[in-house]
């Protein structure tokens, strides 16, 4: 996937990253973040991560490199 050249501070969006592969069927497995970018500079993703929505993990910091990055999707932002 081409990723975007510049995304805005404050977006909120859903990264799929690579999680390796799974020994048993050979497929490549995923792991998903939704947050809210707080930089971009093409090479990594600095992303406040949402709180889980039952409360049992707390909102935080992640950073993500660009090679392990298959897919950035803008998604709305949760209904109070």
């Amino acid at each position: 996937m081409k990723l975007p050249e510049t995304i805005p501070s404050g977006t909120r969006i859903v990264v799929r990253t690579f999680a390796g592969t799974d020994s048993v069927t050979k497929r490549t497995n995923y792991r998903d973040y939704v947050g809210h970018v707080r930089s971009w500079d093409g090479k990594t993703l600095d992303l406040l991560r949402d709180a889980a929505a039952n409360g049992s993990r707390p909102a935080q910091r992640i950073l993500i490199q660009q090679e392990d990055i298959a897919v950035i999707k803008p998604i709305p932002e949760r209904p109070f």
